[in-house]
């Protein structure tokens, strides 16, 4: 099929575009995703990310909604595949099968958005949609997967002080938003040529306005309170599927370890005294409640120590069920207060569509006892303190950690197990998860984990202290308790809805539009 213009012929597509615009568009859509890998955890190149959402929003711009979602898709192959390449050790199958129906949000996003992109201030509606696309990620299918929303790309940036004004979802509008400017400015650029000079500058401007905005977000100031926490990384013995290794109570064993040696270390003067202690998720292997030599060598560890630990299980629940548990052991009364997870791992804590995935998948298997999850927020009274407990997963959901401040948590307390995922790209972007949490909440966050990466994050964001990984380690950080709720605390999931909404009419206002010209 060729195209007619001034007595030349031009290749063109199905849909009548030329061959060499298809392609330019595909190119910037990888590059768009590529550059959104670039701008997460490890690299952290931040930047990259309103960069390859502009890229992304050129290649839809003026295309037909049903290219566009293939270029979406596309944009998403590229970004997904290496940012979630942590999940390879559960199976190749596994990473390449999430990758594409993740994919197939941001390719929705993408058809709605090129008929938005027909309306004036089209930048706006676009955010709003970027917005959306995460939420409806964070929700469905199987309890929703909200890693590598774009927020959680800006741990420590001049974006990162919108999540004290509107929470994560607002730092995901800001950097689309700012990504999509300067892309509205080349897009008239092209069309008007040296004309129209104002037309461009404004979109620039206020591409780099946004991010002043967000440095400009009010914070609450410091209380003057503080309290010590000891933090042990046992390590494990294996890798990947078998992190965990074959000898029995070798977890256990790792942590109890740990907590005498920070013990150890106190009496000596090589540490401050804690006034409580954090071990990870799973630090103990075998249930305290039914193994009394378990229960021997946790509550020995607690006494040596001598303040109240927290203690990571996974507890069976009747004779089939299990819950993974942040459990509060003083070292005189013994185990007490607990918290169960609540948003649970699906196909690592419990398997959806059991009767169909155990019959299909002999891996499904693996996931042993079928986990319980939990139904209240995680304020644990430990020592001086409420300490706000969420558990690994968890802190990439809104809500979970919302619920557990607002419940009187202070500080937050992360405990995690990325065993599995060690040396992956998962634990510095889960560390990013808990930069951007401080922020949005205004509290510290204390992460304990198995393998790494254990670490202390100032309620500013700023990560304070952290492990290595695949290595044993402990210490004592010195925590802010702050009590004061920031706006996104009060306000909750508002902004999110109220963007869902703005998204919602602008695809409403375009289709009705686009009706009319079909006529």
């Amino acid at each position: 099929m060729v195209q007619e213009k001034q007595g030349v012929t031009a290749p063109t597509g199905p849909d009548g575009a030329p061959r060499r615009l298809l392609w330019g568009r595909l190119a910037a859509a990888a590059l768009g995703g590529l550059l959104l890998f670039l701008a997460f955890p490890p690299l952290s190149w931040w930047l990259c990310a309103p960069l390859g959402i502009g890229l992304v929003a050129l290649s839809l711009y003026g295309c037909r909604p049903r290219r566009a979602a293939w270029l979406g898709y596309v944009a998403a192959l590229v970004f997904l595949l290496p940012a979630l390449a942590w999940v390879r050790p559960i199976g190749l199958d596994a990473w390449l099968a999430l990758v594409a129906v993740e994919s197939l949000f941001y390719a929705a996003m993408a058809a709605a958005a090129a008929l938005v992109m027909r309306l004036p201030l089209w930048p706006l509606w676009f955010a709003a949609l970027w917005v959306a696309m995460e939420w409806a990620r964070s929700l469905f299918p199987v309890g929703g997967f909200p890693w590598a929303r774009v927020a959680f790309s800006q741990g420590e940036t001049p974006f990162t002080g919108f999540a004290a004004l509107g929470g994560v979802p607002l730092v995901s509008f800001a950097v689309a938003l700012c990504g999509a400017l300067p892309a509205c400015a080349v897009v008239r650029a092209v069309r008007a040529g040296r004309a129209g000079r104002a037309r461009r500058v404004v979109p620039v401007a206020l591409a780099l306005a946004v991010p002043l905005l967000g440095l400009a977000v009010p914070r609450p100031a410091d209380e003057g309170r503080s309290v010590n926490i000891g933090i042990v990384q046992g390590n494990v013995p294996g890798q990947g599927m078998y992190a965990l290794g074959d000898e029995p109570a070798i977890v256990l064993r790792n942590h109890a370890n740990g907590t005498h040696e920070l013990a150890r270390a106190v009496r000596e003067g090589r540490l401050p005294k804690p006034d409580l202690v954090v071990l990870p998720e799973n630090s103990t292997d075998i249930d305290p409640y039914r193994d009394a030599t378990a229960r021997q060598i946790i509550d020995a560890s607690v006494k040596d120590v001598g303040v109240p630990t927290l203690v990571g299980a996974v507890v069976a629940i009747g004779d089939e069920n299990r819950a993974t548990r942040s459990l509060v052991w003083d070292p005189v009364t013994g185990p007490g207060a607990y918290y169960d997870k609540q948003q649970l791992v699906p196909f690592g804590e419990y398997t959806p569509f059991k009767e169909i995935f155990l019959a299909l998948f002999e891996r499904a298997n693996l996931v042993g006892r079928q986990s319980v999850a939990g139904d209240r927020p995680g304020d644990l009274r430990m020592g001086p303190v409420t300490i706000g407990a969420v558990n690994c997963y968890e802190v990439a959901f809104d809500g979970v950690v919302r619920d557990t401040v607002r419940a009187g948590g202070t500080p937050l307390v992360v405990q995690t197990n990325n065993a599995t995922y060690a040396l992956s790209n998962l634990p510095p972007q889960q560390l990013a998860m808990s930069q951007l949490r401080a922020v949005e909440h205004n509290r510290a966050v204390v992460t304990a984990a198995t393998t790494g990466i254990s670490a202390y994050v100032t309620p500013d964001g700023k990560v304070a202290w952290q492990t290595k990984e695949r290595v044993a380690a402990t210490n004592v950080v010195k925590v802010p308790v702050r009590t004061r709720a920031t706006i996104a605390t009060r306000v909750g999931a508002a902004p999110e809805w109220a963007l869902l909404i703005v998204g919602a009419v602008a695809i409403g206002v375009a289709a009705w539009r686009r009706r009319g010209e079909d006529r």
